[in-house]
């Protein structure tokens, strides 16, 4: 379970919650330009663009959740569950594992428009990483601030691309039914609600906030989508990096998932692990985690773009405290 969004100031914003009921040793990862990335089909490809974002590295492999490149193109993997599927390799497509296509995707292209006339090429096969390590069943959100796509491969469509117009992606189902899903929603409004129950009856307003009775306030993949997408498409925001960034944790906690609220089977307990901001325009990660809501920030720089090998921050996880006396 997680949300990502996108958003636009005078910045371009990308960000996510990572809602697990585990943690997968990760860091903040910067891969530099020109590094030489082995593919399990036995080619490989240097990347042209550096990439900042949260990852997993294994032996120098930098499994990333979620990344932004140099120009500014992003990307995300979401849970995508009994729904994922992945092929065997097929001849003449561009056979990738999908923790592969994170890098891939952001070390070859600048923008969503060059990426789109190479998709139609990619083909995402069930290749572990390792015998220890399935493969995660995920979809994934593109970015790069003028468009935002969804990437799905599903054993009934197999490989699928979708214009996504919300800036939003959450978990189950598929794309399609969430967008569909909005239209029970279109009722919804910031503003204060007009009465259209019935003509004789002098309704009115006794509270603010009436005009989104009946937004979905629960932790569903569906709901969370709905939530998110409310206060995306409704957020007024100033343009300066520290009004940007807040606003952009503000709807990400809006989906947050609290300890001991939302209970997998087996009596596991899904948290929202940490959330991430991501100035695509600078390359800069912000990021917070459950036991530390300080955000710590990482950038890119010319000394990690241009390093020989990766750079790995580890996270601040112990709560920070400003104390004024």
């Amino acid at each position: 379970m997680c949300t990502c969004i996108t958003m636009k100031t005078r910045d371009v914003y990308f960000g996510r919650t990572m809602d697990l009921h585990y943690r997968f040793g990760e860091q903040v990862a910067v891969t530099p330009r020109n590094y030489r990335v082995p593919l399990k089909s036995g080619d490989s490809f240097e990347t042209w663009y550096a990439m900042i974002g949260m990852a997993t590295a294994k032996g120098g492999y930098p499994l990333y959740a979620e990344a932004t490149n140099e120009k500014g193109l992003s990307m995300a993997g979401l849970n995508f569950p009994e729904n994922a599927w992945y092929g065997e390799p097929v001849p003449g497509k561009r056979n990738l594992a999908p923790y592969e296509f994170i890098l891939w995707v952001l070390g070859t292209f600048a923008t969503v428009e060059d990426l789109k006339r190479e998709l139609p090429s990619v083909w995402l096969v069930d290749i572990p990483i390792d015998p220890g390590t399935p493969t995660a069943p995920l979809h994934w959100m593109i970015s790069d601030g003028a468009d935002s796509l969804v990437v799905e491969q599903t054993r009934e469509e197999g490989f699928r691309v979708y214009d996504n117009p919300y800036g939003v992606l959450t978990n189950n189902p598929t794309f399609p039914y969430h967008s569909m899903n909005l239209n029970s929603f279109m009722n919804l409004t910031s503003q204060p609600p007009q009465n259209r129950f019935c003509k004789g009856l002098d309704l009115c307003a006794f509270g603010s906030g009436m005009g989104s009775i009946g937004l979905p306030g629960d932790n569903s993949p569906t709901s969370r989508f709905v939530r998110a997408c409310f206060n995306r498409m409704n957020s007024l925001c100033g343009d300066s990096e520290e009004a940007s960034v807040s606003q952009f944790f503000h709807i990400l906690d809006n989906v947050w998932l609290v300890r001991g609220s939302t209970m997998l089977k087996g009596n596991v307990c899904n948290t929202t692990t940490y959330a991430c901001c991501m100035n695509t325009t600078r390359g800069i990660y912000y990021y917070k985690t459950y036991s530390n809501s300080q955000l710590t920030a990482v950038r890119m720089t010319e000394k990690n773009v241009s390093a020989p090998s990766l750079t790995l921050y580890p996270l601040e996880e112990v709560q920070q405290v400003r104390y004024m006396n």
